[in-house]
């Protein structure tokens, strides 16, 4: 079995094992159960989350957990990024032959709008929140559009000469000054600045509010880099189709949406026999919207 293979089975194992993807009691739409992410609001979230589940856990041969109540909304979603974050520390840093160098992929508890001042792309905003601070009329100018929060980024750090010029003679006093990747570049030689590689958003489940957030989150990262722009890629475990649809349609501002299960999401729609979400998820997969998580750690090596 492949690494990505076992990994995204583990990954899976992991969701149900930590009860993150369980089950609840429930009497509506003729379902007996619920997964946790479905909306119980609706029936076709409901009907394709159980589903969907389920195909998980017989492709494991384990069994879903069955809670009284599925865990608060704040503790899924954390769990959730911690559970992303260590699939990708798993595979991305398996990648070395493809993508050399020294990698980091973190979970960014944080969400103080200086977070993103740590990497070499956006150094200036530590400044700026420093003066929005200080001065009322910019923090009121400038509200929080320059802020952003991601759950999980991935970071190299910059090389030192030696590292440069281990094949051949790549890097002397004369030239490149001012490229990020070399450490000799930087203000602080002991602690010099990430280089941010990718900012990814974890979505256990999706609401149009949410998706509208991931979008604009995604475009203040584009607008404020000074650099090459980032990874910016959303990864999301939502059942209903025109949820995921609200993000990863159209482009300009996401690279992609990455869902948990794609595999499984379109045989459970096959088999209820949901020929319109059915047709608009093989639109997003034609189109490339969207995504198995096992294709992540590639995308995220070119």
């Amino acid at each position: 079995m492949s690494l990505l293979t076992k990994q995204r089975d583990n990954f899976h194992r992991l969701l149900i094992k930590n009860e993150i993807l369980t089950f609840s009691a429930f009497s509506k739409y003729g379902a007996e159960k619920i997964c946790s992410n479905a909306d119980s609001g609706q029936k076709h979230s409901v009907l394709t989350a159980n589903l969907l589940t389920d195909k998980i856990a017989q492709n494991l041969g384990i069994t879903v957990t069955t809670r009284s109540q599925k865990k608060k909304g704040q503790t899924l979603g954390n769990e959730f990024e911690q559970a992303c974050t260590e699939y990708l520390q798993k595979t991305f840093l398996q990648l070395g032959n493809l993508r050399p160098g020294n990698w980091q992929v973190e979970k960014i508890n944080s969400r103080r709008q200086s977070v993103l001042g740590q990497y070499e792309q956006y150094t200036h905003l530590s400044e700026l929140g420093l003066l929005a601070d200080k001065h009322a009329e910019l923090r009121n100018f400038l509200g929080d559009g320059y802020t952003v929060a991601p759950d999980i980024v991935i970071s190299r750090s910059p090389e030192t000469d030696d590292m440069l010029n281990s094949n051949t003679l790549i890097v002397d006093d004369h030239s490149c000054k001012q490229s990020a990747l070399r450490i000799k570049n930087h203000k602080t030689l002991e602690a010099p600045n990430l280089i941010l590689h990718a900012s990814i958003s974890c979505k256990f489940t999706m609401r149009s509010d949410r998706a509208q957030n991931t979008r604009t989150e995604a475009l203040n990262l584009m607008r404020a880099r000074k650099g090459r722009s980032p990874h910016i890629i959303s990864l999301t475990a939502e059942p209903t189709v025109s949820r995921i649809a609200s993000l990863a349609l159209g482009t300009g501002d996401l690279d992609c949406v990455y869902h948990i299960a794609l595999y499984e999401l379109l045989e459970a729609l096959k088999e209820l026999d949901a020929s319109e979400p059915l047709e608009q998820l093989e639109q997003m997969v034609v189109g490339k919207r969207i995504k198995d998580i096992s294709d992540l750690p590639l995308d995220l090596a070119i």
